[in-house]
């Protein structure tokens, strides 16, 4: 891949446009705020602005919302031989993207997966996608070589391709992205009803499980309107564990003597001992790739 344009230069279009830059790629850097662009090419992102002829790939990183008629948009002006995009749902993506007439054999759906709190060109990093897994989502009839092409980009990126089919994406990114920041969100509002003597001793706990709550409001309602459906059974299971959690502390707050008590405290440390087991399991995988190493080696637009 010699040349390539990011649409969007918020964190991750700009991070992706930085990691490009830095692997000798040509980059174009096109935003509806034109400040945004010169801002990510003063920090060496690339040529703010469309090129003169259509480059290898465009990387769509705009919300979920727009990326459609962002698409739909950039394949007219014929911006990039392939199109990929960095939103972080897939399924309504694609079928909106069909709905309005975008050529979906020259588009792969795209998913880094890095991120920070931070958003702007400012907070972006050439590193943020690397050793990080970055799904690619080929429907039937995308082209092999509009995939090969995404799959080039993320290794440039750092990071390490995933072929998942859309549906699998979009409830996995429920379960280990979505939901923890709506999780994280919820618990950070419960500290508007606390005193200021008694957040005035909280400690980095407490900023470790929050600080996913401090991401952009306006990026994380459309994520979480477009992925409703995936996010709310994640979150049925978790209130049921959370109902379930509540009753065994009220048992254990009312046992008048040891023994009566002694169903619950198992209950509560068989929780904990899961969630030490829960959060080993991510490490695990990180580690070892095995659930993350499909290859795009099917005919296209297969897994």
């Amino acid at each position: 891949m010699r040349s390539a344009a990011v649409v969007g230069t918020g964190l991750i279009g700009t991070s992706i446009a930085l990691a490009l830059r830095g692997r000798g790629v040509t980059t174009y850097l096109i935003d509806t705020d034109p400040e945004s662009a010169r801002t990510a090419s003063e920090l060496g992102a690339g040529i703010a602005g469309s090129p003169r002829e259509p480059v290898d790939l465009a990387v769509i990183a705009v919300p979920p919302q727009y990326v459609a008629a962002a698409l739909r948009e950039h394949q007219q002006r014929a911006l990039a031989h392939d199109f990929t995009d960095a939103a972080s749902v897939k399924e309504q993506v694609q079928q909106e993207a069909a709905r309005t007439g975008c050529d979906l054999t020259r588009f792969v759906g795209g998913h880094p997966m890095g991120g920070r709190e931070q958003s702007g060109p400012l907070a972006a990093s050439a590193d943020l996608f690397h050793g990080r897994p970055w799904v690619l989502t080929p429907a039937p009839q995308t082209r092999a070589q509009t995939v090969e092409r995404a799959r080039k980009l993320a290794e440039l990126c750092g990071a390490r391709p995933v072929m998942m089919t859309q549906a699998e994406h979009d409830q996995a990114v429920a379960l280990v992205s979505h939901t923890p920041h709506l999780v994280s969100s919820l618990l950070a509002a419960r500290l508007l009803h606390g005193e200021q003597s008694q957040l005035g001793i909280s400690g980095q706990g407490l900023r470790d499980v929050t600080r996913l709550a401090g991401g952009r409001v306006e990026l994380w309602t459309d994520i979480l309107c477009t992925n409703a459906v995936a996010v709310a059974d994640v979150l049925a299971e978790f209130s049921h564990d959370v109902a379930l959690m509540v009753e065994t502390l009220r048992a254990l707050g009312t046992a008048r003597k040891p023994e009566q008590g002694s169903a619950s405290k198992d209950r509560l440390a068989s929780v904990l001992l899961q969630g030490v087991q829960g959060r080993a399991s991510i490490t695990a995988c990180s580690t070892d790739g095995a659930d993350t190493s499909r290859t795009y080696a099917t005919a296209p637009g297969r897994v």
